[in-house]
């Protein structure tokens, strides 16, 4: 299957497959999807721009 590509920073990617095998998944990239997937569902789900910002908050990915 080929598809879109993406380029992650080394330390980011290291990072990421630190986090991915404490938290038992299979793969690395197993980890990464699942993790844009609830991003994306949060986005998705939110009525407000201001609730999308605090469900951002909330997975950690703003400060």
């Amino acid at each position: 299957m080929f598809g879109p590509k993406l380029k992650l920073d080394r330390e980011l990617y290291e990072r990421l497959q630190r986090c991915a095998e404490a938290a038992g998944y299979s793969s690395t990239d197993e980890f990464i999807r699942h993790t844009l997937e609830k991003a994306a569902a949060a986005i998705e789900e939110a009525d407000s721009e201001e609730e999308v910002k605090k469900r951002l908050q909330g997975l950690g990915y703003l400060d």
